[in-house]
């Protein structure tokens, strides 16, 4: 007898299940700012026709922040913008865009800005009967109609509501407000004041708000530091953390701390350190290309003539090395290391070699930062050194020098630039130890020494780490000739240890030299 088997009926598939682990969602419409480093921390830019506010205290960057947001929008996005100040007159507005390099008259004059001047005084406003802002919505309607704006700048939301008490008032005025501009489809920047415990002086407009961007700027040991920080961002991800930013001739420029994953690629090629026993410690081929090299050691090791040899190998291959240099000027480096027999000045004539000397001190840490980024943006190197960068300690903590030196590396790997970073030890410190514990930041580290050996001191060089290289375990002595830095042959003494410096010398006379005739006996006739 058989028995018939029922069939189970195969489930549909739940529309959970068809879409992945969530229902299927749209993500937000987003209008990209165009500032440098802020679309990235938004994941996209502002949400479009939505308001956002920009608040912080006097001098953070408010104005000139929301100003570059306008221009970036006309001159990249083809998107018209209204600017409708409080404060400040259209003529200063102008003379304010001149320092960061932004021409607004012309794009007044191509209707592809609108400057615009509320003029309110506080002591001229008075709360009697019912407030009602249909006067400035007739106003901006206008002047978002005149050009076809796209985007929206209200600077600064206060004086709007400074002559109101009534908390209940304000707050639903303001929700007025922000409906009224996303009727407008625009995609609106509002400024505001900060007050002590409220990100605002009414402490309502954050509610309100579709996206919250806080802007600070600190005094930390007499250098000024400027930060920003997205509090809130309605129906988008976000980066959240506190993100150093400045403000140069350039514009606004962001520093995302955690932005640089790595995803970076990776090559099989090798470019020579320049030192040819050096490289044969390296297998007889040198570092990877795009490597992060460090040479680390105490005062005197030699480590700015390691890399000037490496700089002077780009340059014999035809490569674009730059230079950052933090404690000599340029012609003293060129000096100096012609005692060596390496010239660089030829190079710097043809424009293969750039030295950019400058104490550390001259500018804070996000501003070092900047404009290391914007010059191998427009130079395009295939080779960086930056020495030292332990001298980068003075404009900022331990901790900020490392954060720094991240996104640093990460940069130059993206564009596959191989970057030597000398780093000064303090002496008597552990020497597999760097004074800014980045070592683990690098792909290569070497450690270069400077024994003290019968009354003479002697330079040595060892290879540390080698990521996915084949390396010497050696501990070599190097001497320093008119033909640059030499590699010494090791010689052992009878016992297996290695003789550096004189006692080397000794070692290596021949037998016949050291032999002591024994006492009656006969020469062998020669």
């Amino acid at each position: 007898m058989t028995v018939p088997v029922r069939r189970r009926r195969k489930r549909e598939p739940s529309k959970r299940a068809r879409n992945g682990n969530r229902p299927g969602r749209h993500s937000l419409a987003k209008t990209p700012t165009g500032i440098s480093g802020l679309d990235e921390i938004t994941h996209g830019g502002l949400p479009r026709g939505r308001p956002t506010l920009v608040c912080g205290g006097a001098g953070c960057g408010k104005t000139l922040l929301a100003m570059e947001f306008l221009v970036r929008g006309a001159l990249e996005y083809n998107e018209p913008g209204v600017f409708m100040s409080f404060e400040e007159t259209p003529d200063d507005l102008v003379e304010n865009g001149r320092s960061l390099g932004f021409d607004l008259q012309r794009l007044s004059t191509r209707r592809q800005l609108l400057l615009d001047h509320v003029r309110l005084e506080r002591a001229e406003l008075t709360e009697a009967g019912e407030y009602d802002l249909e006067g400035l919505f007739i106003r901006l309607g206008h002047a978002i109609d005149s050009i076809r704006a796209k985007r929206v700048v209200l600077d600064t939301i206060e004086l709007l509501f400074s002559g109101l008490s009534d908390r209940a008032l304000v707050r639903a005025e303001l929700g007025r407000l922000f409906r009224w501009l996303k009727t407008k489809r625009v995609t609106a920047i509002v400024t505001g004041e900060g007050d002590a415990g409220h990100l605002t002086r009414h402490g309502l407009e954050e509610y309100v708000s579709d996206c919250v961007i806080l802007l600070d700027q600190r005094v930390m040991e007499q250098s000024a530091t400027r930060r920003l920080r997205i509090i809130k961002y309605r129906g988008s991800g976000h980066g959240g953390n506190e993100m150093p930013f400045l403000i140069d001739d350039h514009g606004v420029s962001v520093l995302p701390i955690t932005s640089l994953g790595l995803t970076h690629q990776v090559s099989t090629a090798h470019v020579s350190t320049g030192v040819v026993g050096l490289d044969a410690m390296f297998g007889k081929k040198g570092y990877y290309r795009g490597n992060s090299v460090l040479a680390s050691g105490t005062a005197g090791t030699g480590k700015s003539s390691v890399a000037a040899h490496f700089a002077e190998a780009a340059c014999r291959r035809g490569e674009r090395c730059l230079y950052f240099a933090f404690e000599e000027s340029a012609s003293q480096i060129v000096r100096n290391m012609r005692s060596i027999g390496i010239d660089l000045e030829p190079w710097m004539r043809r424009d293969l070699l750039r030295v950019h000397s400058q104490r550390p001190t001259a500018l804070g840490l996000e501003a070092h930062l900047v404009a290391m980024h914007r010059v191998i943006e427009d130079w395009k190197p295939r080779v960086v050194i930056v020495d030292p960068v332990t001298n980068m300690i003075a404009v900022g903590s331990e901790t900020e020098v490392k954060a720094m030196l991240a996104r640093l590396i990460d940069f130059m790997k993206l564009r596959q630039v191989t970057t030597l970073f000398t780093s000064l030890t303090e002496g008597g410190r552990v020497a597999e130890r760097t004074d800014l514990g980045v070592s683990s930041l690098m792909d290569v580290w070497m450690l270069l020494g400077n024994l003290e050996t019968n009354g003479e001191r002697n330079r040595t060089i060892q290879i540390v780490k080698a990521r996915g290289m084949a390396h010497s375990n050696q501990v070599r002595e190097f001497v320093m000739t008119d033909d640059g830095i030499k590699l010494v042959d090791v010689s052992r003494r009878a016992d297996g240890s290695v003789a550096i410096g004189s006692a080397r010398g000794a070692q290596q006379k021949t037998p016949a030299d050291n032999r002591v005739p024994r006492r009656g006996g006969r020469r062998k006739s020669e």
